[in-house]
């Protein structure tokens, strides 16, 4: 297959699987503690792809670089993924998908703090204000009518624009502290502290205790290990070599299509004109944003998988 044809498939093979993670996310919280969804799946994909870089006589990044790689695996892996594992506990999967579309906003505005970088312009404002504005539609009616429940959906979605913060802070770092190593050995050696510190939150938290499996929370396992953390983002790596970024990109906006139907048909998860309007809404204001950032800057959800 040539490389055109062989990126479009990869491109595909990260829209589909990225979509589907939060589905998978849902069904092993049936079993599995908060942490050790995300400390077990980031842990064994981390040891799985050190073997294969050892093997293939890829070297990892040195001590020197460990520190960062700590920092980016707290920001992207622990916050980016483990707060989102935290909020599909009171959050539907596929408004998990919608919400974490935001992250350009976060990206924005921390861009427009720093030093040097890009300041915000009308556009973006605009694009902001949309973008939340269709939150507030979102949690509006658990602001206002209370309960248990709302009150868990509200630290949900407070929870899942904790993980976009963390995620765009960990983007913004990389960008700025850029690794001349292998970029898959740095993602190994990432993975590997961000399991390694989810572990020891489960520890702490006596998650241990409490952890069992079924055929289908062991099956969402695998599948969050080996497709939503290594063949999704080989794919995604090979995309970004061979189309264009603005292309790639655009798997954000498919990602929540594909949670949505699948949280919907599957596991019967709520669906209503005023979540399909927020929606709309969250992902009409992410494109404003994506539309009006640095074209030589890739956009701050194609980092790393935060599925």
């Amino acid at each position: 297959m040539s490389a055109p044809r062989l990126a479009w498939l990869a491109w595909i093979t990260v829209c589909v699987i990225w979509g589907t993670t939060y589905l998978a996310i849902r069904v092993a919280l049936e079993t599995v503690p908060v942490a050790l969804v995300a400390g077990l799946r980031w842990t064994t994909a981390g040891l799985i792809l050190g073997a294969f870089c050892v093997a293939r006589g890829r070297a990892l990044p040195g001590v020197a670089w460990w520190p960062s790689l700590a920092l980016l695996g707290f920001l992207m892996n622990v916050m980016g993924n483990g707060l989102v594992v935290w909020a599909e506990q009171y959050v539907a999967s596929g408004l998990t998908a919608v919400l974490i579309a935001s992250v350009p906003f976060w990206s924005a505005g921390i861009e427009a703090l720093l030093p040097r970088g890009e300041r915000a312009r009308l556009t973006t404002v605009a694009g902001l204000t949309v973008g939340f504005s269709g939150i507030v539609v979102l949690v509006w009616p658990e602001l206002t009518s209370g309960g248990v429940a709302g009150r868990q959906f509200i630290a949900g979605v407070i929870a899942l624009q904790l993980a976009c913060l963390g995620w765009a802070l960990g983007t913004s770092y990389s960008k700025r502290h850029p690794s001349s190593a292998d970029p898959l050995a740095v993602s190994t050696v990432q993975m590997l502290f961000g399991g390694a510190m989810l572990l020891a939150a489960a520890t702490a938290a006596g998650e241990w205790d409490q952890l069992h499996f079924s055929a289908r929370t062991l099956a969402a396992m695998v599948y969050l290990t080996i497709a939503g953390s290594m063949v999704a983002y080989t794919a995604y790596m090979y995309a970004i070599q061979h189309l264009p970024i603005s292309i790639v990109s655009l798997y954000a906006y498919v990602n929540p299509l594909i949670a949505v139907v699948l949280g919907t048909l599957l596991l019967g998860e709520p669906f209503s004109l005023r979540i399909l309007f927020a929606g709309a809404l969250v992902l009409a204001g992410t494109a404003v944003v994506r539309g009006v950032q640095s074209p030589g800057v890739p956009p701050a959800a194609t980092r790393r998988d935060h599925r």
